[in-house]
């Protein structure tokens, strides 16, 4: 009886040891309530914040929660607690919770909306982050970074929660290694939905981010797995992993113009993604090799036509001796088991070489130095329409072993069959997107050094006793369901928008109606123009998608008399232009289209088709720090106007521009003195597209005539550029354009009289950014 007495009071006393003596749930309506029930709070304590929004609200969740009884921060309601204004949360101490809370309709007052420390000597452990949401929550600057997570400390968590919408700089998410705090922090970035990351238009628009440069030599151990990144499509590094020891595993990677990058630091695995493309855009990437030690296994690669940087497998040179901040060699690296589907050249190394540019770089940017001492075995390449260049050499592949690959080509000769054997199988549909190989007789397994560790497959299917070649053993598969959206993110919120059919609104010409009607509209709806003559006298505010067209086969004209430097239509934040068969005139002095000075904190876009553009000081001004994905003139006459298209204001050289596609096609340009068509990248950036111009079927004469550098369509720094199909009569320029012959700028069936020349300059000079 004593002995049974005995221990009864042991497990009394370790029982309290690890529960606090009371739990309590504290409902706080206000700021200063917030405040003090965290000051006060106890482990086991629930700090319930109310429905309702809490605006400019700085919040500091400082607490020391135990295992079984940590501190939580919770919505009364999850996703009815709306963070707004000038906000940010700030978590230190140890186990932490944060539940529900739903970020929009403002921006952070520091460097991070949500940060795992509250100072640099105080962290959060053993925290987590669940179940919120920040939509939206841009800085009113482009230039003006920040990140919306940022993790520190050791042992912690971000999961089920949905991130979409960021424009400014910076990486969506990241996490901090600097300082032993948050040296081996074992975080967990898990079930997570990052939706879509519009383009950024220069570089920093990762959505996640390990570490940095000059932490790339330390360890982080940090896992991100199990998450959806849907149109993540900020920059050319999805996730950048920039520190050592960090696993990459079973994300689904679904239409994002980018990769997944080793950009520093050195054994990172690679294992069980998936990344989908849709065999048209040449943005959606897969995996790009950086420095040492990588494991890239049972990964799955679907319509990734993607060249260079963006290639489903790109292993890039490196600088000899580089500095920690440029590109390492690649060295040691196992590409095994992993299956590619309708991939264009899905295999390239030497991604990146650049010594034909020497003349112009310095000799710490020249990237000579080849893989090394690595292997790829053991993989499937299906093409349902053979390619002839399965493997890219942009430099040569003498360091690479290339052991029991397998590919259907259907019988087309790629020249490599010394490093891929071709064969005939057909593929099994699992279900959307997944396509797997059937093979009907034996392939040898390569067994490389330590590829027993290599135990499950794509699906988690044990290789142990019936491994194959492939991401995927042989055998009856289960469809995963790769796409469904509830199966990541916050539980509450889903981002799947049904779609509505636009509001058709009519209006006359009768003074006011115009400007009343579009300020009523609702996003997507089509304001009818009835016949007549329209005087504007105030700008026309544009800030959501609108469409705005003549009722009738005549043309509405539309008369501006509005103050100076002054727009007709005044782009906004989320204001998308469609602006069909209508005549725009203004008295020389006004802009037709402009978007804000300051305070974009979200991109613009414009379309005009069938339309005529006169006496206008700017028939286009895009302010610096702004920003459109795409601007497209077609059908239109522009003339007796000052100015052009100016997109030139991103004069900083950090690789920012202000429009990703610009595109004029049969449009007629006359006497039109400058800017005709301005568009400017500076800086020696690789982190994004880099800019698209599409002139084509176009007239301009008599353009140009007060041109500063006697160039009609400028361009520099742009990456894609065509030039197709125009004529170029009587303007007082000495170059129609100068092509920048190192990328991808072409010329093509110009008819040029009058006008000067088209240039090439092979290695265009440009300001190092780093």
């Amino acid at each position: 009886m004593q002995k049974i007495l005995f221990f009864l009071i042991v497990f009394v006393l370790f029982t309290a040891c690890n529960k606090p003596s009371t739990i309590n749930q504290i409902k706080v309506t206000t700021t200063q309530e917030l405040q003090e029930a965290i000051k006060n709070a106890k482990a086991g304590d629930n700090i319930v914040m109310a429905n309702g929004v809490w605006r400019d609200v700085e919040i500091k969740f400082i607490g020391e929660g135990v295992e079984k009884a940590p501190i939580t921060l919770s919505a009364e309601t999850p996703g009815k607690v709306f963070i707004e204004g000038v906000s940010n949360l700030e978590l230190a101490g140890n186990y932490l919770v944060v539940d529900g809370l739903f970020f929009r309709n403002g921006y952070t007052p520091t460097e991070d909306v949500v940060s795992f420390r509250t100072s640099q000597e105080k962290v959060a452990n053993y925290s987590k982050v669940t179940n919120c949401v920040i939509l939206d929550y841009n800085q009113q600057q482009r230039d003006k970074d920040d990140h919306w997570v940022q993790l520190y400390g050791k042992y912690n968590e971000f999961s089920n929660c949905y991130l979409a919408g960021k424009t400014n700089g910076g990486p969506t998410l990241r996490v901090d290694i600097k300082g032993n705090q948050s040296i081996r922090n074992y975080h967990k970035i898990i079930n997570n939905h990052f939706g879509p990351r519009p383009r950024k238009g220069g570089a920093r628009g990762e959505t996640i981010q390990l570490g940095d440069s000059y932490t790339s030599m330390s360890p982080s151990n940090t896992i991100i797995a199990n998450n959806l990144f849907e149109a993540c499509n900020g920059e050319v590094e999805i996730i950048s992993s920039k520190t050592n020891f960090n696993e990459i595993r079973n994300n689904v990677f679904y239409k994002s113009e980018g990769s997944v990058v080793t950009r520093h630091g050195n054994y990172a695995v690679i294992d069980g993604n998936y990344f989908i493309g849709d065999g048209v855009n040449k943005n959606y990437g897969g995996i790009r090799l950086v420095n040492t030690g990588h494991w890239v296994i049972n990964n799955y690669f679907y319509n990734i036509i993607g060249e260079n940087f963006r290639s489903a497998l790109a292993v890039m040179n490196g600088i000899p001796k580089s500095p920690l901040n440029r590109y390492n060699q690649v060295t040691d690296v196992v590409v095994a088991y992993n299956t590619y589907v309708d991939c264009k050249s899905p295999w390239q190394f030497g991604v990146g070489t650049n010594i034909d540019q020497s003349e112009v770089l310095p000799e710490s940017e020249i990237r000579s130095a080849r893989v090394l001492r690595t292997e790829v075995a053991n993989n499937i390449i299906y093409n349902k329409i053979g390619d002839e260049n399965v493997i890219i050499e942009h430099d040569k592949a003498d360091g690479v072993t290339f052991k029991n690959n397998l590919i259907n080509n259907q019988g087309v000769d790629f020249g490599d069959t010394d490093r891929i054997q071709a064969s005939e199988f057909e593929l099994t549909k699992v279900s959307e997107y997944i396509y797997l190989p059937k093979l009907t007789t034996e392939f040898d397994v390569y067994q490389g050094f330590g590829f027993e560790a290599i135990s499950k497959d794509l699906f988690g299917n044990s290789r142990e006793d019936n491994n194959s070649i492939g991401a995927t053993v042989q055998g009856e598969y289960k469809a995963p369901n790769i796409l469904d959206k509830t199966k990541y993110g916050a539980d509450w919120y889903s981002n799947v928008i049904e779609p509505k059919e636009a509001n058709i609104i009519e209006v006359t010409n009768t003074v006011g109606e115009l400007e009343t009607k579009i300020a009523a509209a609702e996003s997507g709806d089509v304001i009818s123009l009835s016949p007549g003559i329209y005087n504007v006298s105030k700008s026309i505010v544009i800030n959501k998608p609108l469409t705005i067209q003549s009722k009738e086969n005549e043309k509405v004209e539309i008369v501006f008399d509005g103050e100076d430097n002054t727009p007709l239509f005044e782009l906004n934040p989320y204001g998308v232009l469609e602006l069909q068969s209508v005549l725009l005139r203004g008295n020389g002095k006004q802009q037709a289209f402009s978007s804000l000075k300051e305070n974009m904190s979200n991109h613009f876009g414009l379309t005009v088709s069938g339309c005529e553009i006169n006496n206008f000081n700017y028939v286009l001004k895009a302010y610096k720090q702004t920003f459109a994905e795409e601007i497209t003139f077609k059908n239109t006459s522009i003339f007796n106007c000052e100015n052009g298209i100016e997109l030139s204001e991103e004069t900083n050289d950090k690789g920012d521009y202000n429009v990703e596609f610009l595109t004029i096609d049969n449009c007629r340009f006359t006497n039109v003195n400058k800017n005709v068509i301005d568009y400017y990248r500076g800086g020696y950036d690789e982190s994004t597209i880099g800019g698209n111009l599409l002139v084509t079927n176009s007239t301009f004469t008599n353009c140009g005539a007060k041109e500063e550098n006697k160039i009609l369509i400028n361009h520099r720094g742009i990456v894609y550029v065509n030039i197709n199909n125009n004529t170029f009569k009587n303007n007082k320029v000495d170059f129609v354009s100068i092509l920048w012959g190192a990328k991808e700028n072409y010329a093509s069936d110009n008819e040029i009289s009058n006008s000067g020349t088209i240039k090439t300059e092979e290695n265009l000079k440009m300001k190092l950014m780093y």
